[in-house]
């Protein structure tokens, strides 16, 4: 049988996550809102081959990193693989980035 502490304990547990996810709908509304235009403002003449290189490069970057450290062991004979990876996975980001924006 559940004791009063772990009753207690439960509902701020829900009234904790109630919370957290109201805070993260309004943001979310409040960025859709005020963000939406700015965000637009700034991307509207567009992106050229340049800018989206960088984009796709840190894009790139981020993913095979997250990638190589949840391999964990294999980093080593995994190597010439994420290379080739990485080569593959920048040049379709870049292209898509640059023909998208």
């Amino acid at each position: 049988m559940a004791n009063r502490e772990d009753i207690e304990d439960r509902k701020l547990t829900v009234r904790l996550f109630a919370a957290i996810v109201i805070a993260i709908v309004v943001a979310g509304a409040l960025l859709f809102l005020f963000g939406g235009p700015l965000i637009a403002e700034h991307l509207e003449p567009g992106l050229g081959l340049k800018a989206s290189a960088v984009i796709s490069f840190i894009v790139t970057l981020v993913v095979l990193v997250v990638m190589a450290v949840v391999a964990g062991e294999g980093l080593i004979g995994e190597l010439q693989f994420m290379i080739l990876g990485f080569a593959g996975f920048f040049l379709v980001l870049w292209l898509l980035i640059a023909w998208i924006f």
